[in-house]
């Protein structure tokens, strides 16, 4: 597996990617924790709750406001494992999906541990921050798909029966691979999402999701990077859920004003493919961030899930600046959000300047280790 040759990043071009690598990553984490506190509720419980308008403002989840759940945990690690594999390339060593599997690996290990062994050097970083260590209600299907070193790929997948929508939804870094060609980033992330979710509808969602970012994160119209995403998948086995869902959803656009029922529609059983349809629409014919995540969160389907996918869509269409200031100042974990999508920007634009033949930044072999 390859990349295309890099571009050559002008200031404005650079200062633009880090701007939408920060917009998709606290996007997944807003939508997610603007969710959790109604995940499972039907609208009808959302409003009893909530009020007539059901979810307008963040509320309490796991004993505070803002809080995420293992969605944005293992988008983290998403973004954890891209910088290790180009930081590997130096070495000879370049199967990106096995660096995923390492950092989905380490993942896993805040699940069962009590919190970070600041004696495994080669962990890095991120498995060091205190607060990812924490339990977020994540389904069998991660525990399972993780819990050994065998790794799960298309051919021989983890969980074959698996059709959650969680694999989709920690994908969209793979679409801020910028540099690569659309079908290498369905690869990819069709590749590391069999290591959990086995159903081809799971993965080829999957898949599209994270092509449907990469064009967003390159600049194109929502539309089109979803008309892409249609073209890729025709060619994979399995792929007409995927392709009739998202079909459905662009479908939906025309069909008058947004309504709960409408987006409850898409969803459907509640599979990858009819949460990333439904977060196409509502990212689709949201009038702002704030709309468009109102509709993601306010139906009878899975709220978190749902609102971390069209999070993720509108932080790489419109960038950081977008977002709901006021989410943020009390989203949980923000200040590692940051510091990551900085450095994965950092990664992306000017990584021989930190590590390569010449000579490596030792600073930066701390935080992403070769091994």
């Amino acid at each position: 597996m390859g990349a295309t040759a890099g571009a050559v990043w002008g200031r404005a071009e650079q200062q633009d990617f880090r701007s939408r690598v920060r917009g998709t990553l606290l996007g997944v984490a807003v939508g997610d924790a603007f969710g959790a506190p109604v995940d499972g509720l039907d609208l009808d419980e959302i409003r009893e709750e909530h009020g007539a308008e059901g979810m307008t403002d963040l509320a309490p989840a796991y004993g505070r406001r803002g809080a995420v759940t293992h969605l944005t945990q293992l988008s983290l690690f998403s973004v954890d494992g891209l910088i290790r594999a180009q930081v590997r390339r130096d070495t000879g060593a370049w199967h990106p999906p096995t660096d995923l599997h390492r950092a989905y690996r380490r993942w896993a290990a805040t699940q069962r541990d009590w919190g970070p062994d600041l004696r495994r050097k080669d962990d890095g970083w991120l498995a060091h921050e205190e607060w990812l260590y924490v339990r977020r209600d994540a389904p069998k299907a991660l525990l399972l798909g993780l819990g050994d070193e065998t790794m799960g790929t298309p051919e021989a997948p983890k969980n074959p029966g698996e059709r959650g929508a969680e694999a989709a939804a920690r994908s969209a870094p793979f679409g801020l691979l910028v540099g690569w060609e659309p079908q290498l980033v369905a690869q990819l992330a069709v590749e590391c999402a069999a290591q959990t979710h086995g159903h081809p509808t799971g993965y080829l969602a999957a898949g599209a999701y994270a092509v449907i970012v990469h064009g967003l994160a390159r600049g194109e119209s929502l539309d089109a990077a979803v008309q892409r995403a249609l073209a890729l998948l025709v060619a994979r086995p399995g792929h007409p859920p995927v392709t009739e869902a998202l079909q459905h959803a662009l479908g939906a656009v025309r069909q008058g004003l947004p309504t709960p029922a409408r987006v409850t529609e898409l969803i459907g059983e509640g599979t990858a493919e009819g949460l990333v349809a439904a977060s196409v629409y509502c990212a689709l014919v949201g009038e702002d961030v704030r709309h468009g995540l109102r509709l993601a969160v306010n139906h009878d389907g899975p709220s978190a899930a749902t609102g971390a996918l069209t999070g993720g869509l509108l932080g790489a269409l419109h960038g950081e600046t977008a977002l709901p200031p006021a989410w943020l100042a009390e989203l949980e974990g923000r200040a590692t959000l940051l510091e990551l999508a900085d450095d994965f920007a950092m990664e992306m634009t000017q990584g021989p300047a930190l590590h390569g033949p010449a000579g490596s930044s030792p600073g930066w072999l701390a935080r992403y280790p070769r091994a």
